[in-house]
């Protein structure tokens, strides 16, 4: 079990929050190694490397660049918006199928998309819920972050469960590796999701579910040059300078009849 840890004063608040993860709860002293561990300040959780207390990794959506994107990020001409198809006729509902550290979720809920984020790892779960807890008492994103529903669970599993045409649109960005002339450049959040979570080795196994759940395209942001997700080529490509978004379109993105 994955050990949270923080001082003796906040640990009867946050066992049913670690509960909900699968977590353990522990005042010890947080172990001086190499390994990334969850550890709560009182004020928000973080990912931090034993050895170097710095490196932190944590879910902002009130401040640093999450903040900037929301206030100069391009709104509907962004890539993302144009590959799920927002538009001033129709906002589509969104399943984010891997929702990580939760930053596309926020983009899509910034432009109006209710959105419903899976997210299976529990670390990276507890990590995402804890920001949007915290951002729910920020006037500037509450709205936004309400319209995110986090569900801890796999994907695979639950979109196999759901009916057929159940959302507009189903967003997948497997973890991928990167160029590896641009590893240098590879943020520490990423560094630590990889030693954390690894690859994405079934994704895969998820558009076939994805497109059964959606009713008007499924989204699969990939690198810039990496294959289409499961050999399978899409309708059509959205590419950017580092990566591209890959639509399987299904119908017209629009209100159900």
């Amino acid at each position: 079990m994955t050990e949270l840890y923080c001082a003796s004063d906040f640990a009867p608040h946050l066992r049913e929050f670690a509960d909900a993860f699968g977590l353990g709860v522990s005042t010890a002293n947080m172990p001086q190694n190499t390994e990334y561990h969850l550890h709560h300040d009182g004020h928000a959780l973080a990912l931090v490397r034993g050895d170097s207390p710095k490196t932190r990794v944590v879910v902002d959506f009130c401040a640093g660049a999450t903040a900037h994107r929301r206030k100069f990020g391009g709104g509907k001409g962004q890539d993302i918006a144009k590959a799920v198809g927002v538009s001033a006729a129709y906002i589509p509902t969104v399943v984010d199928a891997t929702a990580g550290l939760g930053r596309d979720s926020f983009v899509l809920a910034t432009l109006g998309c209710d959105v419903t984020a899976i997210e299976r790892q529990p670390v990276v779960a507890a990590l995402l819920q804890d920001g949007l807890g915290r951002a729910r008492l920020d006037h500037e994103v509450a709205e936004i972050v309400g319209r995110i529903r986090l569900v801890h669970t796999s994907a695979h599993q639950w979109l196999a469960a759901q009916a057929e045409n159940s959302f507009d649109v189903v967003y997948l960005d497997p973890m991928f590796d990167h160029d590896p002339k641009q590893k240098a450049a590879v943020k520490k959040d990423m560094q630590a999701f990889r030693e954390v979570v690894g690859q994405d080795t079934d994704s895969d196994d998820l558009l076939g579910p994805a497109l059964n759940a959606a009713r008007c395209r499924v989204v699969v942001k990939r690198a810039r040059k990496a294959q289409p997700l499961a050999g399978r080529a899409p309708s059509y490509s959205i590419t950017g300078k580092s990566n591209r978004f890959d639509v399987y379109a299904l119908a017209r993105v629009e209100a159900p009849a």
